[in-house]
């Protein structure tokens, strides 16, 4: 696995995200960067989906086994809700991160833990 590859991969998928949220739908501009997102997210998700749904199923089998895994790009930006076992009724989500890749145990708005990273395989 070409780890510098992956992260590089979800960086461009980031960007295109932020970029495609400083603009307005009705931007001229909007349905080609939407289409470039979605290009990115695709080919993302062949090269690295399998790898990163394996890191994400050990996830969630220690810190939320109830929750079904989800493709990883839906753990991008604000996370996927999940509901942890040992933090019953707390807002929490898991999000998939750039520079390094890593799984975030996000706990509210203020708490974060890194409960997996790339190179933790």
């Amino acid at each position: 696995m070409n780890t510098t590859a992956l992260d590089k991969a979800l960086q461009e998928i980031v960007k295109k995200r932020e970029e495609l949220a400083k603009i307005d739908y009705n931007n001229p501009k909007y349905d080609d960067l939407e289409e470039q997102l979605h290009d990115l997210e695709d080919a993302f998700q062949d090269e690295y989906g399998d790898f990163l749904e394996d890191a994400l199923q050990t996830v969630h089998d220690e810190y939320c086994p109830d929750n079904d895994v989800l493709m990883p790009i839906a753990y991008l930006g604000q996370g996927v809700p999940v509901e942890v076992d040992k933090l019953p009724g707390k807002d929490t989500r898991l999000v998939l991160s750039p520079a390094p890749t890593r799984i975030i145990l996000a706990l509210g708005k203020d708490k974060q833990q890194v409960v997996w990273t790339v190179d933790k395989k």
